[in-house]
């Protein structure tokens, strides 16, 4: 207990301040947030004159290296349990199974909208769109978006309010970013947060990695709107096919598209309650800090680093 106690007070004031959950969590965003912004600013630096497929990937490239190459220089090692979200070790296993679900939840969705007769195929579309749903919803959507609400926001929140606080608040929070979208109501982000806040939250708490939800959530958005012509979060796109939504609202999601349906919200958060489920039985709920015993922080110098490297 002595050295613990010493041990604790060997740490600086000010690294017990920058580790406190909160704070990591205020550091982190706004590096992102500086990052994208550098980003958004140079980025215009590419000529109009460049084919718009490849400016598109261009974009989602730099972008995803940027924010994770700050992640892995930066952000891991902050507060006072640094670990890596996005370890490389098992990713193309967690982004692969996550690509399968991602894909087969929403093209059970539309399944089950053709059946009510709210969907239904009109005619044939092409690959003008691929790179733009591909790059921008799939692979910026998916990489940026999880590690925001996942990889800051839920990591650090969790280290103070415990997981289930967590979930509701990033969910909520998820559904609400969405609100200024293309034909946005509160209904859907509601849905959203319903649907995709406990899924893609419920993935993170069971592999503990960000891997799993980037996958579902790249592939949810891509086989959603390339494959079934179905608006991504409010934004209309053209598919591999023609595709109408008809029906009330409800049901269809309207001009809002499938994710703001009844159809979606009971299947992709049934998945998610499953997620969830097999997290608790893995043991992977935290409790609010009050109701730890306290971690004893060591002097940066003396840091078991095996978890970050």
């Amino acid at each position: 207990m002595t050295q613990d106690i010493e041990a604790h007070a060997a740490v600086p004031t000010w690294r017990r301040i920058v580790n406190f959950p909160l704070v990591a969590l205020a550091i982190a965003l706004a590096l992102i947030m500086a990052t994208l912004a550098t980003l958004s600013w140079g980025l215009r630096l590419i000529p109009a004159t460049i084919d718009p497929d490849l400016a598109d990937a261009i974009k989602a490239i730099v972008t995803v290296a940027a924010v994770i190459a700050v992640y892995k220089l930066v952000l891991r090692h902050l507060g006072s349990e640094p670990r890596d979200d996005l370890g490389w070790r098992g990713a193309g296993r967690e982004i692969g199974v996550g690509l399968i679900i991602g894909a087969g939840l929403i093209s059970l969705s539309v399944g089950i909208a053709a059946l009510c007769g709210v969907y239904r195929i009109v005619g044939a579309g092409g690959w003008s769109e691929f790179v733009r749903i591909a790059s921008q919803a799939g692979l910026v959507a998916g990489v940026v978006e999880e590690l925001i609400f996942r990889g800051i926001l839920f990591r650090w929140i969790e280290q103070l309010a415990g997981s289930w606080a967590t979930l509701a608040l990033t969910s909520l929070l998820f559904g609400l970013a969405h609100i200024a979208n293309d034909n946005a109501t509160l209904f859907s982000s509601l849905a959203i947060a319903l649907e995709a806040g406990i899924l893609l939250g419920a993935a993170y708490m069971l592999t503990r990695s960000l891997w799993l939800a980037i996958g579902i959530h790249a592939a949810w958005n891509i086989a959603q709107g390339f494959v079934w012509d179905v608006p991504v979060s409010g934004h209309a796109v053209n598919g591999l096919v023609e595709a109408e939504m008809s029906g009330p609202a409800w049901l269809s999601g309207g001009p809002f598209g499938l994710e703001a349906s009844v159809i979606a919200m009971v299947v992709a958060t049934a998945a998610g309650l499953w997620l969830l489920r097999m997290a608790i039985a893995r043991g992977h709920l935290v409790a609010p800090m009050w109701l730890r015993k306290p971690a004893i922080e060591t002097p940066p110098d003396t840091r078991d680093t095996s978890a970050i490297t």
